[in-house]
């Protein structure tokens, strides 16, 4: 059934290409905007001030958040980690709240809101699924309180879907993207040991993903993200480099990591190894089960 959608974080790396597959499914989506609105379908709001006009909300039948200032954009400081946690619980906050003081049937019926699989923290060798309790860092800190600013939504009897998105591989950003210059150019490798875990996953399984869990309302709480078998660092850059045909022999040491990243270095070489067990449970077909075939769907898809 078609579905009138609001979405925050439209215009971001995930967000541009969600709101494009859905209105190709034939929902209509509505974008939350910070500045004065250009087109029919966008609305502005302000969530630092908790802004957000209620009649917005209600006009929908979900809600899907994806806004927050990207983990890997630039060097972090403490000014950058803090952007990094307001525009994330800023946003959650403001959709919950005013979700939650809808009269009960002016509420959408689910919110769809983003988090990551920074909540486990490093799980070296351990596979986790969304049972497991939040770990330690940064990531997980943030991601511990950004999910639980959607409470007041859940409290009110909405659906609450908490997506923990691992590594979306596309060529045109995330994980992949500042890796294929160097790569090409033959200078590139492992990061530090190469033991760490990566949980990637398929841009087009993401987007059936987000888009599962929309029509889904048998599923609330934490869903994990990810592909359905993660590889370590060396696994991914060995298979990187078989697909580009190039070497991959030059390692790049994680004091190397530390000094180009800052506190970020950290969180690239931490460990996490994630399955996806309610995509899982739930029957959810992977398009690109494997990371062969996902980075080659990476690698030549628009």
């Amino acid at each position: 059934m078609s579905m009138r959608i609001l979405m925050a974080g439209a215009s971001g790396f995930l967000g541009t290409r969600l709101a494009h597959r859905l209105t190709a499914d034939g929902h209509q989506v509505t974008r939350l905007v910070r500045r004065p609105p250009r087109t029919p379908d966008e609305r502005q709001w302000n969530p630092p001030a908790a802004q957000l006009d209620p009649a917005v909300v209600a006009e929908a039948d979900a809600v899907v958040n994806l806004a927050g200032a990207g983990v890997g954009d630039r060097r972090w400081n403490d000014r950058y980690r803090q952007l990094i946690r307001s525009s994330r619980v800023d946003s959650t906050t403001t959709l919950a709240i005013t979700i939650a003081r809808l009269p009960d049937g002016d509420r959408p019926r689910v919110l769809l809101n983003s988090s990551a699989v920074g909540w486990y923290g490093n799980t070296g060798d351990r596979t986790v699924e969304e049972d497991a309790p939040a770990g330690q860092g940064f990531l997980a800190d943030v991601c511990r309180v950004w999910e639980a600013a959607t409470r007041p939504a859940e409290d009110a009897g909405v659906r609450v879907v908490r997506l923990r998105t691992g590594l979306p591989l596309h060529r045109d950003g995330g994980l992949l993207k500042p890796q294929l210059l160097p790569f090409r150019l033959g200078i590139a490798g492992r990061l530090g040991s190469g033991r760490q875990w990566l949980p990637w996953i398929s841009m087009a399984d993401w987007l059936d993903a987000a888009a599962f869990l929309l029509a889904r309302d048998d599923i609330a709480g934490p869903v994990n993200g990810v592909g359905p078998a993660p590889v370590t660092n060396a696994e991914f850059t060995r298979e990187l480099a078989r697909q580009l045909r190039r070497p991959a022999i030059i390692p790049i040491p994680a004091v190397a990591l530390k000094v180009a990243l800052g506190g970020f270095a950290h969180e690239a070489l931490t460990s996490t190894r994630v399955l996806p067990g309610v995509l899982t449970e739930a029957g959810f077909a992977y398009r690109h089960p494997t990371l062969s075939t996902a980075l080659h769907a990476a690698l030549t898809t628009p």
